[in-house]
């Protein structure tokens, strides 16, 4: 492939729920300083996707959040933080299709309140009651290949699992799950939670995500419009070299410069 079908084929479309995207970071808007931070950095980022919990905003409420975002012209995408039953988080989707009139939903079940770790039964169940309901489903799911083939063939239209805990910055821990589930997946998937800065997200992609969602990663950094800036750049980096395709990790050295045909002194 030729070095400019590569860069167009790094910067094709993300494509969720019929819809192209084509950015491929996603952003969480939960902790920023003020609404002008987050405001400035979705905007650095070229961000379309944002996420909101609805549990935490008055979508009634003018000069908002909702507001704000609208003004941005990004999706919405309504998430279900803070729920751990599939019952309330499957109110909770539903309560936000009606506030926000949209059938996207980031799904989140959690299994404890101290780890933010999905529990994958009752994700499971409610993603399946949605799927049926007629919402576009993206759960945050732990980076286990058996969960996310599971969502997938209960209809969702991506998957999001884990890098590491909600908000705790450690990046990948586990990055053979996340290529095995990104290699068997026939739909996109974004990694979700554990980003810590650019780097981060430019190895998962790396790996073949399909995307990243990034929340704390920007909004707790020093300088988030700067952070956003640089993991969106790292996105993009990490979608190119995976595309490009890395050399193989080799035990030994292997000369740059072949030495066949040199002439011996």
């Amino acid at each position: 492939m030729a070095t400019q079908d590569l860069t167009t084929a790094a910067a094709d479309p993300m494509v969720i729920g019929g819809q192209e995207f084509s950015s491929r970071l996603l952003l969480g808007t939960g902790g920023f300083r003020s609404l002008e931070t987050m405001t400035a950095a979705i905007e650095a980022s070229g961000s379309q996707m944002v996420t909101l919990a609805l549990r935490r905003v008055d979508p009634s409420s003018r000069g908002s959040i909702v507001d704000a975002l609208d003004s941005l012209g990004v999706l919405l995408l309504p998430n279900t933080a803070g729920c751990y039953t599939a019952r309330d988080a499957v109110l909770t989707a539903k309560l936000a299709r009606e506030a926000f009139e949209t059938n996207w939903i980031k799904l989140e079940v959690i299994g404890d309140d101290r780890l933010l770790l999905p529990d994958a039964p009752a994700l499971l169940e409610a993603a399946e009651e949605l799927v049926d309901e007629g919402f576009i489903v993206m759960p945050y799911t732990n980076d286990d290949p058996i969960t996310a083939r599971r969502l997938e063939d209960i209809g969702c239209a991506a998957v999001m699992p884990l890098g590491s805990p909600i908000g705790s910055g450690m990046g990948l821990s586990n990055p053979y799950n996340l290529r095995i589930i990104r290699e068997r997946a026939g739909i996109p998937v974004i990694l979700d939670a554990g980003v810590g800065t650019a780097s981060d997200a430019a190895l998962a992609m790396e790996l073949g995500c399909d995307g990243v969602l990034c929340a704390s990663a920007i909004s707790r950094s020093e300088h988030p419009v700067i952070m956003a800036q640089a993991i969106a750049q790292g996105v993009s980096s990490g979608r190119l070299a995976h595309r490009a395709g890395r050399i193989p990790k080799r035990l030994y050295a292997e000369a740059s410069t072949p030495v066949e045909g040199t002439p011996e002194f």
